[in-house]
């Protein structure tokens, strides 16, 4: 019998100045975790503008090149305003454990967003580790995930 191969879920990752330092401690968790990481950058604390990385994330989930993906930036809203201009996208901003399951449970979020410059290394993890490991609840949330992707007829 010949081995089953399997492919590691890639996951796409991108911060503003503001969310480089915890970005890469979230890639090295992701790594650990089996994760095929992507960084699309940035690459260091220069200043740089929010909406180039949180569309090159979006634009991986938009397209179905990634399932699901983190971005990080001050305050988390630029990024999760950007992203969120993309059909398909559902970017959350998380900043405790709870939120994030929600935004899973509930809302189905395939982009966990963080506000880097209000959570600490140890909550950015949980954060994220929460996020990944809650999955979507379906049944009455998914009719209303669904009216997110179109307007209602009147």
């Amino acid at each position: 019998m010949a081995a089953q191969v399997v492919t590691a879920e890639r996951i796409p990752i991108g911060a503003d100045h503001a969310g480089y330092e915890l970005k890469e401690t979230l890639k090295a968790t992701l790594a650990g975790l089996g994760f095929d990481v992507e960084d699309v950058g940035t690459h260091s604390t220069a200043s740089v503008d929010y909406p180039e990385y949180a569309h090159a994330v979006a634009r991986q989930v938009e397209t179905g090149q990634a399932r699901r993906g983190v971005l990080l930036c001050g305050s988390g809203l630029g990024m999760a305003y950007a992203a969120n201009r993309h059909p398909h996208v559902r970017a959350a901003v998380a900043w405790n454990t709870e939120i994030a399951a929600l935004a899973r449970l509930h809302n189905d979020a395939n982009i966990l967003v963080l506000p880097a410059r209000f959570v600490s290394v140890a909550e950015g993890v949980d954060i994220l580790k929460t996020w990944l490991d809650t999955p979507f609840e379906g049944g009455r949330h998914e009719r209303r995930v669904e009216k997110i992707e179109r307007e209602e007829e009147q």
